[in-house]
């Protein structure tokens, strides 16, 4: 429906409020600049995901004006595989507006906000970890997406199969969290989601890396292992998707901690009648 036909119908009575909420949602689209971007300004509202863009591939100016029309409109943005040479630059530029920054570790995407306190938590929380050091970038990926929907995350990072030992304090600190996910991020023969999806009772997503060298480099070797894992609760995204990952995880988390109020809300009710 056109925005037209929703009004109409909603001056019938043939749309209730919140349906007509939705579907305005549906249309909303803010176009920065002459045909530069179209911002999906209702996306977290429709699905509870941030606008995230993608950097690979735009000038550092251009990103700079992105980042600046969804931050006016919707209060932060993630921006996803800067150039590592523009990085900087992006940054400097971007917190002389007077906008807060995160970066994350080894990572080349950044987190946007008008102010630190943008974000009310959720109360979701997830786990992230990596293998090895060179998955960490990725990882951040994951964390500030997570971070940008309202989730704690709790992070460690290099505690692959090569020292299995390293896992397990990481395992009983998530398992007393009662984190509502697990991103496990690895290259290599990626290996190690396979073990924490054996270990743990919750969803876990592993996110196959392209580090790695030889025959399966680039990330294949373990994009196939994962993919053929014989341990269940494991989900897998596409190599280098720390993205999609995070915001995968977040979903479920976000989702957990809303039920829990609903039901609790819906408890009290009961009780007081």
């Amino acid at each position: 429906m056109d925005l037209k036909t929703i009004l109409e119908k909603f001056a019938k009575g043939e749309l209730a409020l919140e349906d007509v909420q939705k579907q305005i949602s549906i249309h909303s689209i803010e176009h920065v600049g002459n045909n530069l971007a179209k911002l999906d300004i209702g996306r977290d509202f429709r699905k509870g995901v941030p606008e995230v863009v993608l950097g690979e591939g735009k000038s550092s100016r251009d990103i700079v004006r992105i980042v600046l029309s969804a931050v006016k409109i919707k209060g932060n943005v993630v921006v996803s595989r800067i150039r590592r040479d523009e990085l900087s630059k992006i940054c400097k530029t971007l917190k002389n507006k007077n906008l807060h920054i995160r970066v994350g570790k080894s990572s080349t995407t950044i987190l946007v906000k008008d102010n630190l306190d943008y974000n009310q938590h959720s109360g979701g929380n997830i786990g992230i970890l990596s293998a090895g050091t060179s998955d960490i970038g990725v990882a951040e990926e994951a964390r500030l997406v997570a971070e940008a929907m309202g989730c704690d995350a709790i992070t460690y990072y290099d505690v692959g199969i090569a020292g299995l030992h390293r896992l397990l304090p990481a395992m009983q600190e998530m398992i007393s969290a009662d984190v509502g996910a697990i991103v496990v991020v690895a290259g290599m023969d990626g290996a190690l989601a396979s073990v924490v999806s054996s270990m743990v009772n919750v969803p876990v997503i592993g996110v196959p890396t392209s580090v790695g060298y030889g025959f399966g480099s680039a990330g294949v070797a373990a994009l196939s292992c994962m993919l053929q894992s014989c341990a269940l609760g494991l989900v897998v995204v596409n190599i280098d998707n720390g993205i999609g990952a995070g915001a995968f995880a977040a979903l479920i988390a976000n989702r957990i901690k809303r039920n829990l109020f609903e039901t609790k809300h819906q408890e009290s009710e009961v009780t007081k009648k």
